[in-house]
């Protein structure tokens, strides 16, 4: 039996959850944001709360039970609160900057990095050395995050590059004479 898939999902007052078809709709005061449901498991909205249940005893309709439930809840809560990663960018002269819709990056190439953002996503820069990746969809927020990062990932001798909020990076020792 799955741990995740049977909690219901609570609706939190302001949004509304609807299923058309195989289609649920989760619309809230941040957005509006849609979920192609799969056939393997049977999804309900009863009063405040969704519940997702399995069709069958089958493996894959189990494991669909599970991942159904944690997507409607990301949507439920994407909706409603948001979300949001900061980013941390250190090393000599390494600086971000919001242009109109465009995220210029000064990361130590002999040009500068520039990102479209995408849409549905907003991009702040509080100081040159931080980038705030705020959306109400959680995969496309670390998506977007996730490809910043492969511009100039953190290295291991001096811990140059963009790293998450937070982040241990985990240090070595450089050469010996």
């Amino acid at each position: 039996m799955s741990r995740v898939g049977k909690h219901p999902v609570e609706i939190p007052a302001g949004v509304q959850v609807a299923i058309a078809g195989r289609t649920l709709t989760a619309k809230g005061k941040l957005g509006e944001l849609k979920l192609e449901l799969t056939e393997l498991v049977d999804t309900k909205v009863e009063g405040s709360k969704v519940t997702v249940s399995p069709r069958d005893a089958t493996t894959p309709s189990r494991m669909m039970w599970g991942t159904t439930r944690a997507l409607v809840a990301s949507m439920v809560r994407g909706v409603s609160q948001g979300y949001s990663k900061t980013m941390e960018i250190t090393g000599t002269g390494y600086r971000a900057a919001v242009q109109g819709d465009k995220l210029v990056m000064n990361l130590g190439f002999s040009h500068d990095v520039v990102y479209p953002i995408p849409q549905g996503i907003k991009v702040t820069c509080e100081k040159p050395t931080s980038i705030k990746v705020e959306g109400v969809d959680k995969r496309l927020v670390g998506q977007v995050c996730a490809e910043l990062r492969t511009w100039r990932p953190p290295e291991p001798y001096k811990g140059k590059g963009m790293k998450f909020e937070g982040e241990q990076i985990l240090r070595k020792e450089g050469k010996k004479k």
